[in-house]
């Protein structure tokens, strides 16, 4: 099968809409088949053949534009008419929205099931592998470029579920109020999140002899150490220096020299972001944006437990700190630092710790 066939002449090139406005022109109207041919730039033998074709029904009917039959050129041997695909097309696009995306051979299957549903005529190799052949799969891609294969992302049954319009209505109903009752600028609109920075980078891609399916690539240890990071970004894109855990017994100051000026941190055998870490992050955010009681910024962060100490809410109480938190598991589609930011910051930091390794190594053999 010719997977990149161009046609080579524009026969058939005539619009659905054109051609039914021609057949009602010679059988309703009674206009010559020639005239209306030459008229509406058609050849007249297909023309008598559509006069013939489209339904008398669709002829009467003004309110129809397009008639239902195909019009034009059809492909040698293809196996679902435009409707047909279209569905298709619809089904893939919603099963992948409900985080139930089909692979490739899942499509191939489901496509043979569908041609035996509809008794169309199918290749003899669609029979007998009981799927839709791969050559068909690629045109059919070609064909709808809404559609392409991509990795999915594991997501968690409790976040698809959450994931909802009555969760996601409340939060911007608590959101709209809050804002009615303080008016916040947009500078004093904040957004807070943590994220997992490891201190082995990953490679960057490079350009390696081919047939070779392994190509090594230097790095600073076989396994790296977590240090977790959170950031503050107001909604007009001002931020404070970020905040680090790191997974120690005591925390010592010398864990961010030479890093961001203002930077601060903590820490805790595990290196993950726990209640009196979240207390001494708020001191240090209070200490960057100077909120009051008088003049109150919104913070916006997740529902974790780590963020809901007593301690830590009583903090925010007398500092004019107002927290609004995303409903539980949503921070893959609302939180904004996890759905812009982050990413990009992993990919440049990664880049960096790249750089800066093959420097010192070039340096440590010159």
């Amino acid at each position: 099968m010719v997977r990149n066939f161009k046609k080579k002449t524009e026969n058939g090139e005539t619009p659905p809409d054109v051609m039914l406005r021609a057949v009602r022109n010679v059988n309703i109207n009674k206009v010559s088949n020639r005239k209306t041919a030459l008229e509406f730039k058609i050849n007249y033998r297909t023309l008598a053949r559509y006069c013939k074709k489209i339904p008398e029904k669709e002829q009467l009917d003004n309110k129809i534009v397009t008639p239902t039959i195909n019009v034009g050129y059809i492909k040698n041997r293809m196996v679902f008419n435009e409707t047909i695909e279209s569905q298709l097309e619809s089904y893939i696009l919603r099963a992948s929205d409900i985080y139930f995306g089909l692979s490739p051979k899942e499509i191939r299957t489901l496509a043979y099931q569908l041609a035996i549903e509809n008794s169309l005529n199918i290749p003899q190799s669609w029979t007998k592998n009981k799927l839709a052949g791969s050559d068909w799969f690629t045109a059919f891609l070609k064909r709808h470029p809404t559609l392409s294969i991509r990795t999915s992302e594991p997501t968690s049954l409790a976040r698809v579920s959450s994931f909802n319009c009555t969760n996601v209505n409340s939060f911007f109903d608590n959101l709209s109020t809050v804002m009615s009752r303080h008016f916040f600028q947009a500078h004093e609109i904040w957004n807070m999140d943590e994220t997992g920075v490891t201190t082995v980078q990953s490679p960057n891609r490079v350009v390696a002899r081919r047939g070779y399916k392994q190509v090594g690539s230097i790095v600073s240890a076989e396994r790296g150490t977590l240090v977790t990071m959170a950031c503050a970004i107001s909604a007009i894109g001002n931020n404070i220096p970020p905040f680090f855990v790191f997974p120690r017994v005591h925390y010592k100051d010398h864990f961010v020299a030479n890093g961001p000026p203002g930077s601060n941190g903590s820490a805790n055998p595990f290196g993950w972001m726990q209640e009196k870490d979240f207390i001494l992050f708020l001191k240090h955010f209070q200490n960057h944006v100077k909120s009051t009681t008088e003049r109150p910024v919104l913070l916006l962060l997740d529902n974790h437990g780590s963020h809901l100490s007593i301690e830590g809410l009583n903090f925010t109480k007398n500092n004019g700190i107002i927290m609004l938190s995303f409903p539980p598991h949503c921070s893959h589609k609302l939180q904004p630092l996890d759905r812009t930011v982050f990413g990009p910051f992993k990919k440049y930091l990664n880049s960096a710790g790249d750089s800066w390794i093959i420097t010192r190594q070039n340096n440590d053999h010159l």
